[in-house]
């Protein structure tokens, strides 16, 4: 119709044109009298001309008005014939709207629902108007896409051939998703940290209580969430979505307000929060929710984690470092029950994670003292010499003579033949399934229980019959010393001086000889144990000294040193050295002795396509957020990631990308605190 009309139009002017220029000239010749026009022509002829010209533009109108009136009938027939002339009022009924388009994607012809929401649309260009629609134009056949016209939202479909775009009125329909989203039903549970450490007789411990407690209630009063305390150090949260949305928006800020208030102690009143969202049965938000609070507690606590079905868990705060207990008796309650589950099972196995440096070896150690105690002289530690680090490897083979070490390891397939359904496993340092020194081995268990010092990642061991992970500890040896001592066997456990020896080393390394942040006082009671069981701290200290060849390769990749922000810095190893894991933690660990250095990364090829990059904090960065954005996880103050598969220059630009985007999330509140 559109071709039509511009032929019309052209015609049109073609034909006024001729008769002006004709009637000028002619009119020019007989004023002028050339060639004696006036005794040919007089003026009354010229006007009967005129009128004549004006007749036949006038019938020339009328048949173009006929044409048109044509054409546009048959564009009414060819559209009726497409979507049917007479279901128009099921097109009504159902919200559906037509618009046919020409060559030039101009509308030329919509259905009534149009005209009736008082929309005009013929003639407009379609990439003018909704640019979107394009992409139906350009895109797959059975694409659809949304837009929006006068505050109502439309689905829309193209059918190429006839140029036919077909809208459906979906308004009400986003507006109850959007509404069923809003109001869908959140569950969440609130707990406060160290209530039993801090809730005291004092006047002072009372009012820190009391201001906690009141900004938590007023906190969630503001979200309009739902709020009621089931214990002393527990409430219950019922919200909809919408109020989550803004809790997550302003990143739960009741986290800082609760570590705001003075609680007269060293250590502030902190909150663990877990919420569950995105599943309509309510007894399974109940069960996502607790398993949310664990895994927050499990990090050491003044965070929330976010658990929506089927996606991600989401992590707010873990801004500062777990806070060291003094209470014993979790430590004493955990080493009854692991004693309880070692003598009432068939046989145990032990096993820490692959690339097993001294500390895994030691708290693995100190478990095999335990079941020694328990009459479980079969207990074994899963081993294999090429998933140790060397210097792990060669202490642990010239400590025991061979019938001993023999007696003390099993490699992974004699553990797999060896289990049955009444065998234990526990499995020291390490709680992600994906990093244990043999998945075979742990799938195959019935009964696992976990001890770890790293902070819980989203990625967990399932269902242990019991999981100890206390990231406010130094190491697991340790933790696995505390058990030794607070235990409440009688008489006491007894730990070889071998063992304790071991167990001594694998401190000293997770602690960089007592230098790291993360030692506290447990920590220095656990290695007085360990020399009251016989510990040589000198021969501990042997186990870890480097080599000539190991201390060049650390000064080599100390010299690429580089610092991509204030404070920070990293170090890269050769694309062709194939270096120990255990080499790049002590590249960290020297770098983070000089002076004005937050954080240090560092990254090497510990096999053919594995890199690995190590990072260290001096407790105002928490590299364990930033090696979690970028698949790995660890302490708040050592943290590692793995990368298979990719070149050096590559895991460089995602350690460079990560720190851009997420520094100053894992700047440390300890320093604002320590400001104030």
């Amino acid at each position: 119709m559109t071709k039509t009309l511009k032929k019309i139009r052209l015609w049109t002017l073609i034909i006024v044109g001729i008769e002006l220029i004709g009637l000028g000239v002619l009119c020019c010749f007989w004023f002028l009298n050339l060639f004696n026009i006036q005794g040919i022509i007089n003026g009354g002829e010229i006007v009967a001309g005129a009128i004549g010209l004006i007749c036949l533009d006038v019938l020339f109108y009328w048949f173009s008005l006929i044409s048109i009136g044509k054409v546009r009938q048959k564009v009414d027939l060819e559209t009726a014939t497409l979507v049917g002339g007479d279901i128009q009022e099921a097109y009504n009924f159902g919200q559906i709207g037509l618009i046919v388009a020409d060559d030039n994607n101009v509308v030329m012809w919509t259905n009534s629902l149009f005209k009736d929401r008082q929309i005009d649309l013929i003639d407009v260009s379609i990439p003018t108007w909704q640019p979107s629609l394009m992409d139906l134009v350009n895109g797959p056949v059975n694409k659809v896409i949304k837009i929006e016209i006068k505050a109502r939202i439309y689905e829309v479909k193209y059918v190429s051939e006839p140029r036919l775009f077909i809208l459906r009125d979906t308004t009400e329909y986003e507006n109850i998703v959007s509404y069923s989203k809003e109001q869908a039903p959140c569950i969440g549970v609130v707990m406060i940290d160290n209530y039993n450490e801090l809730a005291g007789d004092s006047e002072d411990s009372n009012d820190t209580v009391t201001k906690v407690r009141g900004a938590i209630t007023e906190y969630f009063r503001d979200k309009g969430a739902l709020l009621r305390r089931v214990r002393a150090d527990t409430y219950f949260v019922v919200s909809n979505w919408t109020s989550l949305e803004k809790m997550e928006k302003d990143g739960f800020s009741v986290l800082e307000k609760a570590r705001s208030c003075e609680s007269g102690t060293d250590a502030p009143l902190t909150l663990s929060i877990g919420f569950a969202h995105d599943f309509p049965d309510v007894m399974k938000l109940n069960e996502m929710a607790s398993n949310a609070i664990d895994i927050a507690l499990s990090r050491g606590g003044d965070q929330c984690v976010v658990s929506k079905y089927g996606s991600e868990l989401r992590f707010f705060g873990g801004k500062s470092a777990a806070t060291e207990t003094t209470s014993r008796v979790k430590v004493r309650s955990v080493a009854d029950s692991v004693i309880s589950l070692i003598k009432s099972s068939s046989n145990v196995f032990i096993m820490g994670h692959t690339e097993m440096d001294m500390d895994s070896l030691g708290a693995a150690l100190g478990i095999k003292a335990i079941c020694d105690y328990c009459h479980k002289d079969e207990a074994r530690i899963v081993y294999l010499p090429k998933l140790a680090e060397k210097k792990t490897r060669i202490a642990f083979q010239q400590v025991f003579a061979k019938d001993v070490f023999d007696s003390l390891t099993a490699e992974p397939d004699e553990a797999l033949s060896a289990m049955d359904e009444g065998s234990l496993l526990i499995v020291v340092d390490i709680s992600r399934p994906s990093l244990v020194l043999s998945k075979k081995v742990l799938e195959k268990a019935s009964k696992v229980v976990v001890i770890d010092h790293h902070r819980r990642a989203e990625e967990f061991i399932e269902r242990p019959v019991l999981a100890y992970v206390e990231p406010s500890a130094s190491s697991a040896s340790e933790l696995v010393t505390e058990m030794i001592r607070y235990a409440t066997a009688n008489p006491r456990i007894e730990v070889k001086p071998q063992f304790a020896t071991l167990m001594l080393s694998g401190i000293f390394l997770d602690t960089n000889y007592y230098k790291s942040k993360a030692t506290g006082m447990r920590t220095f009671e656990a290695s007085e144990v360990l020399k009251d069981y016989g510990a040589d701290n000198s021969l501990a200290d042997d186990y870890l000294k480097d080599e000539f060849e190991e201390y060049t390769l650390i000064t080599k990749i100390i010299s690429t040193m580089q610092t991509p922000h204030y404070g920070i810095v990293y170090c890269v190893s050769d694309e062709k050295d194939i270096i120990e894991r255990s080499t790049l933690a002590k590249v960290a660990n020297k770098v983070m002795q000089l002076k004005g250095i937050n954080a240090c990364f560092v990254i090497g090829k510990t096999e053919e396509k594995v890199i690995r990059l190590s990072a260290r904090s001096d407790g105002t960065i928490n590299v364990q957020l930033l090696c979690e954005k970028m698949g790995g996880g660890g302490h708040y103050q050592g943290a590692a990631a793995v990368f298979m598969g990719q070149p050096i220059s590559k895991v460089e630009t995602t350690l460079c990308d990560t720190l851009d985007e997420y520094l100053d999330a894992a700047r440390s509140s300890l320093n604002q605190e320590g400001e104030k």
